[in-house]
């Protein structure tokens, strides 16, 4: 048995794929690659919120397997929409193996070596919430392309904003300044995991990808995509989720909201007991933010100002 794996073409979304593939054969399944250019790689010129938000990078590899050129579709799990009415009919998701790195890193200068005024790059809502409100005396600017596009990016005596795990995965961990840590930056939604999409009805190839999955990813996963599902939003919010495994053995879920400018950040942690489902104690954690911590206020304040949280 060859499963075709549906990918985008960037030197990250290869590694992905190729990492899947070599997950598959090690199970004793071979694959191939079937590469797809997406809205969101073709228009590196527009910023992802006007693009359609996380979509812009899976809608054209799930059709790839939808239409029968591919059996599975491998994904950022970051870049899969949360928001059930967003998701592709007759997908299902498969299996998350094992999480990489879910942290931020800054490359350039350190966070705390930032002069007032230093611009630091980021097409990320997200990331440029956050550090508005560490650091409101920031200057931020607009930053899309690839890996090595961001790279040769650095503003003069500033800094860029990348997902640790990307530079890991290409080799250039190097050029990592600073990593931060979840404690400075929450994590987008799924950051630092794969996740692999089938036909629901394709019962052979889920029963293969059942063999990737990794339990512990997929819990994490699970939960924080289920507080981004509360909101309704997908990525086109500066939301930002991170579970963890309690001291409990619990699952322990820290979510934030945020205005675009940073001025407002929602902050709210939830632990899970024996046996909750994931996706349950997601969507209670953002049910709790909207209502006890002020989120229906700063969501219809910040309705004219969303940007993808990426």
């Amino acid at each position: 048995m060859t499963l075709r794996l549906a990918t985008r073409s960037s030197p990250l979304a290869r590694w992905q794929a190729e990492h899947v593939a070599g997950l598959l054969h090690a199970a004793g399944t071979e694959a191939e690659l079937v590469f797809v250019d997406t809205v969101g790689d073709r228009q590196v010129d527009r910023p992802i919120r006007e693009l359609g938000g996380q979509g812009a990078f899976v809608k054209e590899v799930q059709a790839a397997v939808l239409d029968g050129r591919a059996d599975v579709a491998v994904h950022s799990a970051k870049d899969l929409p949360s928001n059930p009415d967003l998701q592709a009919p007759g997908l299902v998701l498969a299996a998350v193996p094992p999480r990489g790195d879910p942290r931020d890193a800054l490359v350039g200068r350190r966070l705390g070596a930032l002069a007032p005024g230093a611009v630091v790059a980021t097409g990320s809502s997200r990331r440029r919430a956050q550090l508005a409100d560490l650091r409101p005396d920031l200057t931020f600017a607009e930053l899309r392309g690839n890996i090595a596009t961001r790279l040769g990016k650095v503003p003069a005596a500033g800094a860029v904003v990348v997902a640790a795990v990307a530079l890991e995965r290409l080799g250039l961990g190097a050029h990592v300044t600073e990593v931060l840590e979840a404690e400075v930056m929450l994590p987008q939604v799924g950051q630092g995991a794969l996740a692999a999409e089938c036909r629901a009805a394709d019962e052979a190839t889920r029963s293969v990808l059942a063999g990737l999955e990794h339990a512990p990813s997929r819990r994490a996963v699970d939960a924080e995509r289920g507080y981004l599902a509360s909101l309704g939003g997908g990525c086109e919010l500066p939301a930002a989720a991170y579970a963890t495994v309690a001291p409990t053995g619990h699952l322990r879920l820290r979510v934030l909201l945020a205005t675009l400018d940073g001025r407002q950040v929602l902050r709210h942690e939830v632990e899970g007991g024996p046996g909750d489902d994931p996706t349950t104690l997601g969507l209670a954690a953002g049910q709790a933010l909207l209502d006890a911590g002020g989120g229906w206020a700063l969501l219809d304040g910040s309705a004219a100002s969303v940007s993808p949280g990426a």
